[in-house]
């Protein structure tokens, strides 16, 4: 089976696992250690920030793997059609701290961005938000970080991913358009358009009415309907669609509970969606799979902030000898166990 067939064949099998290494993710030594661990587990799919340097240490990554005999990942570039929390980074002004300050930011920051020390490290920084209710100060603020329109042809042509993904939110079918079209000029042939939505309404949404109205999340059936815009814009580009249900948006490391959110959102949308896989995100973790009954429809699982947690005390480990991680032998023996621990489940399915 050649490497572009592979994913399609397991997103028809209901075995798709997908690498989400952060749309804000810009860590180039631990995404090239995170995607050659994750690509020689077996995943099918790797999701990065839409960044020139990013890609090209995503495909190095890949690259060692396929070395080893792994087959090569779609590499895949995410996008947004507006503000949202995959595309912030944390900010703020350390000369501003009190001097006894306990750093309550730096223990709830899973992507170790903030130190003993100083601001917010960017480039490792993946816009969770955990950090931004723990200062007691409030000093803590977050930076949307978006595309032009005129970058995304170029940047898709300079990369040449094998998909993109389109984060979306409720009521932004305008700007959407207007992103897929961005897409469309850039000429690259796409195995798939993910379409990543949850139950958030977007800011268009919220201004139309009353503030307890902007924070009442969608329906379901509501948010099957805004798929099923999508799915008409998607298709009249030719593009197949994968719909990536996001339940609760870069919580699976927090704890098991949180996997039920993807799991309950399948559920509840599945009668209601429009034609194409549905993939769970948003919590999943290693519980997702055994809460899935046989028949619930699930074509595959994303996992971001579960895969990164796995790994993060290794490649800090490998950080303090100065090599990379797949440079040293036991880690990445360890690395490989914790990642194939993560995938098994799915791809026995």
């Amino acid at each position: 089976m050649s490497a572009a067939a592979a994913p399609h064949a397991a997103l028809a099998a209901g075995r798709f696992v997908k690498l989400i290494c952060g749309a804000g993710n810009q860590d180039l030594a631990a995404i090239e250690d995170l995607c050659a661990v994750y690509s020689l587990a077996g995943v099918h799919c790797i999701d990065v920030a839409a960044d020139v340097a990013v890609a090209a240490a995503a495909r190095r990554g890949m690259e060692w793997a396929v070395e080893r005999g792994a087959t090569r990942p779609w590499l895949m570039l995410s996008l947004s059609d507006g503000a949202d929390p995959h595309f912030r980074k944390a900010r703020f002004d350390p000369t501003l701290c009190p001097s006894d300050c306990p750093r309550p930011c730096q223990r709830v920051c899973p992507a170790l961005a903030i130190g003993d020390s100083g601001g917010v490290l960017a480039e490792r920084c993946y816009g969770c938000g955990r950090c931004l209710p723990a200062c007691p100060l409030g000093l803590i603020q977050e930076q949307q970080v978006l595309l032009s329109p005129d970058v995304v042809p170029q940047l898709l042509a300079a990369v040449q991913p094998d998909a993109v993904e389109l984060h979306t939110q409720a009521g932004r079918q305008g700007a959407f358009a207007q992103r897929l079209q961005q897409v469309q000029t850039s000429g690259v042939p796409l195995q798939r358009l993910a379409v990543s939505c949850g139950l958030e309404r977007g800011a268009s949404a919220k201004d139309s009415g009353s503030a307890a109205a902007a924070e009442t999340p969608l329906s379901p059936r509501e948010l099957a309907g805004e798929l099923w815009q999508r799915f008409a814009l998607v298709r009249q580009c030719g593009l197949k669609p994968l719909w990536q249900l996001d339940g609760r948006p870069m919580s699976g490391d927090v704890g098991a509970g949180t996997a039920r959110s993807a799991v309950k959102l399948l559920e509840a949308i599945r009668p209601w969606a429009p034609p194409g896989p549905l993939q769970l995100a948003g919590g999943t973790n290693a519980s997702t799979a055994a809460l899935l009954s046989a028949d619930a429809g699930a074509a595959g699982v994303a996992f971001g902030g579960m895969a990164r947690s796995l790994l993060q005390p290794l490649l800090l480990q490998a950080e303090t000898r100065g090599a990379p991680l797949r440079a040293c032998p036991e880690l990445l023996a360890e690395a490989l166990t914790r990642a194939q621990a993560l995938l098994a489940p799915w791809q026995s399915r």
